[in-house]
């Protein structure tokens, strides 16, 4: 006998075989436990929940004979005949490949002639959606008065595309994604009936790849067996066959970029290509990732929000302390971006590899957030130079009191002569000066006792209506710039109070200093300091 692949060979002939749908489970038994049964419904719900598996069940226990607790017993045969599908009770119809106004007529003559046997002709139409809008038409007034003996089961993964007129003539029932326990429970029981081992981590993880669908994880659990037949399925073959990426890839991943290490994240995404993930599945994946880290910082209770494995849990909760609430978000909105471009794009690895250095370098964006990443980084910057300084000055006190710090010469002090040669270059200091003292010194007559021979530099400012002179920080300002222009270190004080004599002698000296003409001015009385 030929290979049957496991969602088949495993298919549910049972209500209670049916997993992770109790909600519509209890109801159906319940309508044929009470004879309620309705004349049409609608299943709808994501690929691979169980919709035509439970509207087969529900065809095979409206006509068995002995049904047990509302379900067929698959003993009788009205049920072994609607098993084996060769009864004429049960019409499949594929809505995709059927769906002109000619199918429904023909639907709409056939419902005239009563079952040969048992009690009901069940109609089954996959994938409802795709009729055409003639053919729905078509079908309201059968859809909305059957016969008697008629039961209609549609079923749909695009509900939006039902028209209100189908779905108001139907029982509606939605179908929920298949939690990760579920289905690797379920994949745990029928391994044990393949006689084949599995690593619990293995399950998990494909139960995850299934993305809420029962034949999606089947699928793939059959082609992991397929490639390690008669080994151990373990983790790592799993992720190897599946070719894709877990929670500590995209952990490694995301430390990566917030270290900012770009040719890290090129590496690991190379890694990933090379081992078969595609690409798009990897942006979709590292998005959830970055998703479950928003939730868990922002919720609080990752346990009730999140649907992850305990390890997994423990490693969100590690990375959320890395990363802040607004850098998530910014992650999140490149990521989704990138996903719109990929799916049409030509280059996509050149599209991806673009987005990680603009999720590693916050800089290359003008947006608040990653203005927000930028001086984050900048504090953190300061923060380890800091850390780094003082912990370099408490390792190594000993030899930076062993090194003396190196001192500048000395400059020497100024001459007669020296204080001669300001006289003369006196403008041309006071164009170094700032903009508040050169004006003054505009008005300042350079002078030197020399009777004392004193290192000093007396001023003479005529300050208008009596202002206040030199401030203190001017003083040192003028010496600096006496320093750098003579090279010599001179002391400046201010005069106040002088006499009339000593003013005519003044005009002299600026006649002199206008001429460039060094006539030093000697003070003949002592000047009060």
């Amino acid at each position: 006998m030929s290979y049957v692949a496991l969602y088949r060979k495993f298919r549910p002939s049972t209500f209670d075989e049916v997993k992770g749908q109790d909600h519509i489970v209890k109801t159906l038994k319940n309508q044929m436990k009470t004879d309620r049964l309705g004349h049409a419904y609608l299943f709808c719900g994501t690929r691979g929940t169980g919709k035509t598996s439970v509207a087969k069940i529900l065809a095979k226990a409206v006509n068995c004979e002995h049904p047990v607790d509302g379900s067929p017993c698959n003993e009788c045969p009205a049920c072994r005949a609607i098993q084996a599908g060769a009864s004429m009770n049960v019409i499949e119809i594929d809505a995709a490949s059927n769906n002109g106004v000619d199918n429904i007529r023909e639907i709409r003559e056939e419902v005239a002639y009563r079952p040969t046997e048992g009690r009901f002709k069940v109609y089954i139409i996959d994938e409802v959606h795709m009729l055409s809008a003639g053919a729905f038409n078509a079908l309201l007034k059968t859809l909305e008065e059957p016969p008697s003996y008629v039961i209609f089961i549609l079923a749909t993964t695009e509900v939006n595309k039902i028209p209100i007129t189908i779905l108001s003539r139907c029982q509606r029932y939605d179908f929920h994604r298949i939690s990760i326990d579920t289905i690797a429970a379920r994949l745990r029981e029928l391994l044990e009936q393949e006689g084949v081992e599995a690593e619990e981590k293995a399950l998990r993880y494909v139960a995850k790849a299934g993305d809420g669908s029962m034949r999606d994880a089947l699928s793939l659990l059959d082609q992991c067996i397929a490639f390690y037949y008669g080994e151990v399925l373990t983790y790592e073959r799993a992720l190897e066959t599946l070719g894709a990426a877990d929670f500590e890839v995209f952990s490694r991943m995301l430390r990566d970029i917030l270290e900012q290490e770009v040719s890290s994240c090129i590496r690991r995404l190379e890694e990933m290509i090379y081992r078969g993930k595609e690409l798009t599945q990897f942006v979709g994946d590292f998005t959830w990732y970055l998703r479950n880290l928003l939730l868990l910082k922002t919720g609080g209770d990752g346990g009730e929000t999140l649907d992850v494995s305990a390890e997994n849990l423990r490693l969100l909760e590690e990375e959320s302390s890395r990363v802040d609430e607004e850098t998530l978000m910014r992650y999140i909105r490149i990521l989704s971006e990138l996903s719109n471009r990929i799916r049409y794009s030509t280059q996509k690895r050149v599209e991806v590899e673009v987005a990680l250095i603009r999720m590693c370098r916050p800089q290359m964006e003008t947006d608040v957030t990653s203005l927000l990443d930028r001086v984050r980084e900048l504090e953190k910057k300061v923060e380890k130079g800091l850390v780094a300084a003082a912990a370099e000055y408490r390792q190594t006190p000993a030899r930076r009191e062993a090194a003396p710090r190196e001192e500048a010469p000395p400059v020497a002090k100024a001459t007669p002569e020296d204080l001669a040669q300001i006289a003369v270059r006196w403008r041309e200091i006071i164009r170094q000066c700032g903009p508040l003292l050169r004006a003054l010194l505009d008005t300042a007559v350079p002078q030197y006792n020399a009777k004392t021979g004193e290192n000093v530099l007396y001023l003479s400012i005529n300050t208008p209506q009596g202002g206040c002179g030199l401030s203190g920080k001017q003083i040192v300002e003028l010496q600096d710039v006496i320093e750098r222009t003579l090279g010599k270190r001179v002391e400046v004080k201010e005069m106040k109070n002088q006499s009339q004599s000593a003013s005519m002698r003044e005009l002299e000296v600026q006649a002199a200093v206008a001429r460039e003409v060094a006539i030093p001015v000697e003070i003949e009385t002592d000047i009060e300091e």
